[in-house]
């Protein structure tokens, strides 16, 4: 009875009615209609942000809500996170492993630098090695990409970086892939792709070779793109305490977020897997 009398006396003093005052502290403690409409955008952010393994922003958010019919505008969504402290992994600036290519071993010229866009599957494979820190030490991995669809179709990993690492990851594309003769396969200078016995493995299957200009690890331009969304989305957040742990999660990361689930801007948000399905 005090308080009501006490507050009674305070909207007299303010010229206010005491309905008007419970209605303004109502709204203080209240989050109004459009408050409310950001907690509950805020919780679905947060577990498309999550599904995704923490490495998706507000553009691939956006799309992601669109395909559940919920139209919000980026900046919002942006602004959302941003406050919630959630953050897309972008990739910054990302520097290529040049190729030691010091042999005598024959080259292929670059071929692809000539090549037409690629309109269907596997017309240009594109492959590489790059190298993983571990405490047991390093762990090289082997990836070959289809230049259509950026799909990993084949990826080995050992602790020797060598042509039976290459072929490993080439046998494997072949399997999933059995593709057509006239192939192109375009890798660096490096004496495992420069073998005798990879060139005779492309030479068996009709595959014709090309290999990067000297020194320049830019001519295999998406295949270090895929090696730096690698390492900022999955190797740079994570230490691996053996080399078994890492394959698991390379594993892992590739063949179930990357080619199966991880958006790409380059194939109308869609994922290697889907853009190949959707478009042949």
């Amino acid at each position: 009875m005090k308080a009501e009398h006490s507050i009674g006396k305070l909207c007299a003093t303010l010229a206010v009615s005491p309905s008007g005052y419970y209605d303004w502290q109502r709204r203080q403690t209240q989050p109004g209609p459009r408050a409310q409409a950001d907690q509950g955008l805020l919780r679905e952010l947060r577990e498309l942000h999550d599904q995704s393994r923490q490495t998706y922003g507000s553009p691939r958010l956006q799309v992601l809500l669109r395909r559940q019919g919920r139209c919000h505008g980026r900046n919002r969504i942006a602004r959302l996170m941003r406050l919630a402290g959630l953050f897309g992994r972008s990739r910054r600036r990302y520097r290529p492993q040049t190729t030691d290519s010091r042999h005598a071993l024959p080259i292929a010229p670059n071929r692809l630098a000539q090549t037409a866009p690629v309109t269907a599957p596997n017309q240009v494979w594109v492959a590489d090695v790059t190298y993983i820190s571990t405490a047991e030490g390093w762990l090289y991995l082997a990836g070959v990409l289809d230049l259509y669809s950026r799909q990993i179709i084949g990826w080995a990993m050992s602790q020797h970086n060598d042509t039976a690492l290459v072929l490993a990851a080439w046998r494997m594309a072949i399997q999933h892939r059995q593709p057509p003769a006239h192939l192109l396969f375009h890798s660096d200078r490096g004496s495992q792709y420069a073998s005798g016995v990879f060139r005779q493995a492309l030479q068996g299957a009709g595959v014709v070779p090309s290999m990067s200009r000297a020194g320049n690890c830019y001519d295999n331009a998406t295949m270090e793109s895929f090696w730096s969304t690698l390492k900022w989305e999955l190797v740079y957040r994570t230490t691996f305490d053996t080399r078994q742990q890492a394959q698991v999660e390379l594993f892992d990361y590739i063949e179930v977020f990357y080619n199966r689930q991880r958006l790409h801007s380059a194939l109308n948000y869609l994922c290697p897997v889907d853009f190949e399905r959707l478009n042949n």
